[in-house]
């Protein structure tokens, strides 16, 4: 049979891996486990979004007949957006940043190569005049918005 002490390290060694598996500095039982719920909570949040952005690029590749990446990612004051494209695309990049422009973003950093193939990748900052804060979904869709319209201006002039 199992003492009662055993059972009693085996859950206070159960309890210390769950406190650094979510890196927890709680040190009571009770503030441990809310630390775990809470960390299982942004978990499923990250999931959720993960699972959008998936149905997203689905939606926007049917859509869109170029085979671009898009993504978006949310920073601390601003956004990581990368645009990738296995083809050049001319004039992409002016209509892109036009886009940001139109919602606010500032770029405060970016890497662009537009030679065999098109990359882009910004950082953009909201501007600071701006009331409303902008979401990561909201730039992604004009991103994906402005590659549909660049693709059917292009599309016309061949």
């Amino acid at each position: 049979m199992v003492s009662r002490e055993h059972k009693r390290a085996a859950l206070h060694e159960k309890l210390q891996l769950l406190r650094s598996i979510t890196n927890s500095h709680a040190v009571n039982k009770t503030t441990i486990i809310v630390d775990a719920s809470k960390y299982i909570e942004e978990l499923r949040q990250k999931v959720e979004r993960l699972n959008q952005d998936i149905s997203a690029a689905q939606t926007s590749n049917d859509q869109n007949p170029l085979p671009m990446q898009v993504t978006v990612e949310t920073l601390e004051k601003g956004f990581l957006i990368n645009v990738f494209s296995e083809k050049s695309c001319p004039g992409l990049l002016v209509s892109l940043l036009e886009a940001f422009e139109e919602l606010g973003l500032n770029i405060l950093e970016a890497r662009v190569s537009c030679t065999d193939s098109f990359r882009l990748q910004a950082v953009g900052g909201e501007n600071e005049e701006q009331n409303e804060s902008i979401d990561a979904q909201v730039v992604k869709q004009a991103v994906l918005q402005t590659i549909k319209n660049w693709s059917e201006g292009t599309d016309q002039q061949e």
